[in-house]
């Protein structure tokens, strides 16, 4: 699960079709900057494109101009196509030197093939171990060794919501499942949609079956899944979850043409400070978007955050998220020995150092450090970044984003059934069976 951001006049050129029915189109599908992995030029890096990337984009040039002999070539990716076609250069050993990836499932095939180096020994280092949060550092581990260190901020996810919206219907954020579906029918009433999200880029949905497995059965559940149990998909959490997404569509609790809503282009959150939806369950992503696209709307006091609500006779425990721990570097085993010492050189000095942290903050991404409370203090939003840290470092279990998590093709399997679960194409007892076929993959 990722998300990009997108500019005021981007979204809103498709806005009018979007609300009319039509899809909006995605975003770029391709490299926006020079270089390439193996040029024989140096290091090399692929980024992800949006407001993030100004960020690694600044650390890699102040890391160039100040080094010489160990440059970075850096190439810019929009989400999807990153994914496609870094799965395709790892297999194939032609990675970029520093592999850019979300942990989990992902992570671990990368382990299993030998295509990604043990960073055990550079973490072992207090000056860079005690840089990051032990809860999101974790993330990078697989069988007790590290193989990536973060990169980016926490995302955590939660529901963002319009609080004028909110006040139209004299409502409160709801605390339970039966408190949400209770203003369903309050907002229709109004005109306005309860919530909004992408349903054509696939990987916006996964937060609502993560959360509700969580909150109806535990972490026990997903852990099973990870674990490749037969016919862990099964499990009645699993099938209650799909259950009240569905009862959750059919009251038309999502903006009508969900399906075809983009989020590469962020026609999705712009419903939301335009005053179309109400809510939406998303990433930090949400709030980038927003500052980015329209940022008075934010200034004013108008965006509203609240976890996502528990589950009435629920065993999971209500601090607990999902989301993307963050996302990390991993350093590719096909690099050459130069280049490999120009990564863990770049990491021990300057992954996330005082530059760096500062740069994500900016662009309203929490970076995962220790000892943020005085940068989060003189922040420009300090109650949105100390309820984004805290929710992701109080956090008693944090679930990586399902697509992540699992291998990449139960990752894809997933991705597909859920959206037809949302679509009404497959029934919960279907989609179980799906996924448990998978599980041998």
């Amino acid at each position: 699960m990722t998300a990009s951001v997108t500019s005021r006049r981007t979204v809103l050129a498709g806005l009018a079709a979007l609300v009319g029915g039509a899809a909006v189109g995605c975003g770029t599908s391709g490299p926006s900057k020079s270089g390439s992995a193996g040029s024989g030029k140096g290091a090399s890096v692929w980024i992800i494109s949006g407001v993030t990337e100004k960020a690694f984009q600044n650390s890699f040039d102040s890391w160039n101009k100040a080094h010489s002999s160990q440059q970075f070539n850096v190439q810019s990716f929009a989400n999807d196509p990153y994914k496609q076609k870094i799965r395709t250069a790892v297999g194939a050993g032609q990675s970029p030197t520093l592999v850019y990836g979300w942990g989990g499932g992902v992570l671990s095939s990368y382990v299993k093939a030998g295509s990604v180096d043990d960073l055990s020994d550079l973490v072992a280092d207090p000056r860079l171990k005690d840089r990051f949060l032990p809860s999101i550092a974790a993330a990078g581990t697989i069988g007790g060794k590290t193989y990536a260190v973060p990169n980016n901020g926490v995302k955590p996810v939660m529901v963002y919501y319009n609080k004028d919206l909110f006040a139209r219907i004299n409502a409160e954020p709801p605390k339970s499942w039966g408190e949400l579906m209770a203003l369903v029918p309050k907002f229709k009433k109004a005109g306005i949609a309860p919530f909004t999200v992408s349903g054509q880029a696939k990987w916006p949905l996964l937060p609502w079956l993560s959360y509700l497995m969580d909150r109806i059965g535990g972490p026990g559940v997903l852990n099973d899944i990870l674990a490749n149990k037969p016919d862990a998909w099964s499990h009645p959490a699993v099938t209650q979850a799909n259950e009240m997404i569905q009862q959750l569509v059919k009251a038309d609790g999502f903006v009508k043409g969900f399906a075809s809503i983009s989020t590469d282009s962020g026609a999705d959150i712009a419903l939301l400070y335009t005053g179309k939806a109400a809510m939406s369950l998303g990433l930090p992503a949400t709030y980038q978007t927003i500052q980015t696209a329209d940022p008075k709307f934010i200034a004013d006091g108008k965006l509203g955050y609240f976890p996502f609500p528990t589950v009435e006779g629920g065993k999971g425990d209500p601090a607990n998220v999902a989301g993307n721990p963050s996302n990390f570097w991993s350093i590719s085993a096909s690099a050459s020995a130069a280049e490999k010492e120009a990564a863990r050189t770049y990491i021990k000095s300057s992954l996330l150092n005082a530059e760096y942290a500062k740069d994500l903050l900016s662009v309203g991404n929490v970076p995962p450090v220790a000892g943020l409370d005085a940068e989060l203090a003189s922040s420009s939003d300090p109650g949105y970044f100390k309820a984004i840290y805290e929710l992701a470092a109080k956090a008693p279990n944090f679930a990586l984003s399902l697509d992540q998590a699992l291998s990449p093709q139960q990752g894809d399997a997933v991705l597909t059934n859920l959206q037809q679960i949302f679509l009404g194409e497959i029934s919960p007892k279907k989609f179980a069976s799906n996924m448990n076929a998978t599980i041998s993959a």
